[in-house]
């Protein structure tokens, strides 16, 4: 078993963190792993769906107990305890899925957005609806104002803003279907290109509705956007840079101009071929797949906090071997190629990964991650 110093750890993980994870002062690789919710019922053997519905007063007390549990393992209580009054939240916006006419059904493990077109002709009619939208009225409920007027007035508190979207391929993909958008491309790009331009369109309606929603005038609002868009791995890079790439740079330019501000790209899938075209939009941060490694991403993003590679199967197995294995592999990469690594999982951490085994990476950062 590797030592551990857990007090020296985490004076020298807040040094690790400064200047994006590209301090000078870092004496170490920085940790990215903070755990989430869905860990509570394997760490406790409690029961409880993980991607699905807790009531709050049970999520409290289960987060409480897992602290304890986390602050004797890792030094650290890594879940929030404090979750806001049903009354103080304001009523959800319909999702961008529902503007393009989709559903989203949760199938009791997590939630899926349903496509609404499958054919050209279906598409166009789809597209025509959403450009004659009157985007405000539709994603907005009917009793919007006074909740958000009565939230406000009890509580202080102002609506969210709308700064992280599913990416462009894989809304187009979950409304379109996957080989419909491929082929479409090829087989009628004047139309995929309006399909873009749509998408972006709504992307921006959205995001500047609820900054005004929130009090903001044009341009005032904070700025920083993030993307998921695990499909994206589906695209060539020619057909990537054609669909997606303008989407994203409209967006960055709009919400994210200056050099700090946050420009964030999550694809946990095998997309290595399209880091070229991603390297054009200056990403302030990362997480990609688990085949995505640093030394790889460096070549194209050398200023970008890479928030990665360990598999997240390896962790959420808890496979000692594998995990000291993998952490020693990114530690290396991130000595030789210029730092920026924020270790983390590529992708979601997941119910069944363990405390022990995020101490297990604190160790191994501690003993082979210095710089």
């Amino acid at each position: 078993m590797l030592d551990l110093d857990v007090e020296q750890f985490w004076k020298e993980d807040k040094l690790a963190h400064e200047d994006n994870c590209f301090s000078e002062r870092a004496p170490q690789v920085a940790l990215g792993i903070r755990m989430s919710d869905e860990c509570v019922f394997a760490e406790l053997g409690e029961e409880g769906n993980p991607w699905g519905y807790t009531p709050r007063e049970r999520r409290i007390e289960l987060n409480k107990r897992y602290n304890d549990k986390a602050e004797k393992i890792v030094g650290r209580r890594l879940l929030r305890e404090e979750f806001p009054e049903p009354e103080e939240i304001h009523p959800p916006i319909r999702g961008i899925g529902e503007v393009f006419g989709g559903r989203y059904v949760f199938d009791g493990n997590t939630e899926w957005l349903k496509g609404s077109c499958s054919t050209p002709d279906e598409l166009e009619k789809v597209l025509d609806r959403v450009e004659k939208m009157d985007l405000r009225e539709f994603i907005l409920p009917p009793n919007w104002e006074s909740e958000k007027k009565r939230i406000y007035e009890e509580y202080g508190r102002k609506p969210p803003l709308w700064r992280h979207v599913r990416g462009p391929v894989t809304l187009a993909m979950s409304i379109y279907g996957v080989e419909n958008l491929i082929f479409l491309m090829v087989d009628n790009p004047d139309l995929a290109q309006r399909f873009s331009r749509v998408i972006g369109d709504v992307i921006c309606g959205i995001a500047e509705i609820m900054d005004q929603e929130a009090g903001y005038a044009p341009g005032e609002a904070p700025p920083g956007f993030s993307f998921a868009d695990d499909n994206c791995a589906l695209l060539t890079p020619e057909m990537y840079e054609f669909f997606a790439y303008p989407i994203l740079k409209r967006v960055f330019e709009r919400w994210s101009p200056n050099p700090g501000d946050s420009r964030y790209q999550h694809s946990d899938s095998d997309m290595a071929h399209l880091l070229p075209i991603l390297g054009k939009l200056n990403l302030t941060g990362c997480n990609f797949g688990p085949t995505v490694l640093v030394d790889e991403i460096r070549k194209y993003m050398p200023r970008t906090r890479i928030d990665g590679c360990l598999c997240p199967l390896a962790f959420m197995r808890n496979d000692e071997e594998e995990i000291i294995r993998q952490v020693k592999r990114d530690c290396e990469m991130a000595r030789e190629h210029g730092r920026g690594l924020n270790l983390s999982t590529a992708g979601s951490i997941n119910n069944g990964s363990l405390l022990t085994s995020m101490r297990l990476v604190m160790a191994v950062i501690q003993n082979y991650g210095r710089y």
